[in-house]
């Protein structure tokens, strides 16, 4: 599967936080890197997104929306700076 870069996911979170996400620091469950948003790879041919660490493919974030609701998963984090 292709990825693009984590800034794609900027405009989709922008609906959740009222701030630029891609600035953001996580540390990934899987390896313990830690690195920004921006740096992740992002999968968009799903129904939602997901964003895997660019160190170990982990899956650091889910997120799927509808009309009217937005599930976000971020288990894959062990936490988020902002």
């Amino acid at each position: 599967m292709t990825f693009i870069d984590g800034n794609a996911i900027a405009g989709p979170l922008s609906s959740v936080f009222a701030f630029d996400v891609t600035t953001a620091v996580g540390q990934c469950v899987g390896c313990g890197s830690v690195a920004s948003f921006a740096e992740a790879h992002v999968y968009d041919q799903s129904p939602g997104l997901v964003m895997r660490c660019a160190s170990c493919e982990s899956v650091l974030l889910r997120m799927v929306r509808s009309p009217d609701r937005t599930w976000l998963d971020l288990t894959g984090l062990s936490y988020v700076q902002f």
